[in-house]
């Protein structure tokens, strides 16, 4: 920790940091809860590498803020380098009840919608740059800006081999035969795993670091299958609310699921290739 860190958040806050505690946790920046004067914590991201960019994640935070219901924690100072935020307390640990309320939460956050796919600016997913320009197809964005791209990162930073490569541009060539357009894009949190979520008392409540733009729900959905976020009571009430179109859980989840497989390639290593070489195999390629 910065040894004057306290000093630098009462210079950026306007009030006095009493104490920090290091959290674990963070893809980005190092990640403490801080003891306010008067009493209350609030958790703060401090980001010391050459091109900090807190900021984009305060500005996620703060878009799902003022464009849904969903619970994210108060962005109190968002810079580059530092963002500030309220402290939510809860667990990732989820009930049933907890999974109903998590259901009911995202159908909300998936009937807010865009006339295209993308978002106003890029954003960041675990640390790494998420494009996402304006774009009137969804297969054409989840080729170009989801699939591809991370997949040419990965092969351009030497931890996917060639041959793989090639593979998955193959299949992107067809995508279209596999997956379908929405009936709308959907503003989606983009990144809802076991410990960006949190709860208590049978109720979510928060939901952090974010991954946003407006895309398919179904890309949400996936993701939530890969790690087992969450399991059947989520999805029965999901699909209660959102009727989920068939073929998902027996196909377009496990396409879906290659973004963030090869997300889990950059940031992680080789061992999440394994994943996609199945899906591709699957699917014939």
């Amino acid at each position: 920790m910065r040894a004057n860190l306290p000093d630098l958040i009462t210079e950026r806050l306007g009030r006095r940091a009493e104490s920090c505690r290091a959290l674990g946790g963070g893809c980005v920046g190092d990640v403490y809860r801080v003891r306010m004067r008067g009493g209350d914590d609030i958790v703060v991201k401090y980001d010391t590498r050459p091109s900090p960019a807190l900021d984009i994640e305060g500005f996620m935070l703060r878009y799902l803020a003022e464009h849904s219901a969903l619970p994210v924690p108060r962005v109190l100072h968002n810079s580059p380098d530092l963002l500030a935020m309220e402290c939510i307390d809860g667990e990732s640990r989820f009930d049933a009840a907890a999974q109903r309320h998590a259901a009911e939460l995202l159908a909300a956050l998936h009937d807010v919608r865009a006339p295209q796919c993308g978002l106003e600016r890029a954003t960041l997913i675990g640390g790494l740059h998420q494009p996402n320009p304006w774009t009137d197809s969804w297969v054409n964005f989840f080729r170009d800006q989801r699939l591809l791209h991370m997949a040419d990162k990965a092969f351009e930073e030497c931890v996917m081999p060639g041959a793989l490569h090639r593979r998955i541009q193959r299949f992107a060539e067809r995508l279209g035969e596999f997956i379908a357009e929405p009936e709308h894009p959907s503003l989606l949190h983009g990144d809802v795993w076991t410990t960006n979520v949190l709860a208590r008392n049978g109720r979510i409540t928060g939901f952090i670091d974010p991954a946003v733009y407006y895309g398919h729900p179904e890309i949400e959905l996936a993701f939530i299958t890969l790690f087992n976020t969450f399991g059947t009571p989520f999805f029965d009430a999901y699909q209660a609310l959102r009727p989920i179109a068939p073929g998902f859980f027996q196909r377009r989840r496990d396409i879906y699921n290659l973004y963030p497989l090869l997300v889990h390639t950059r940031l992680f290593g080789a061992s999440y290739l394994s994943g996609i070489e199945h899906t591709l195999a699957r699917m014939g390629f």
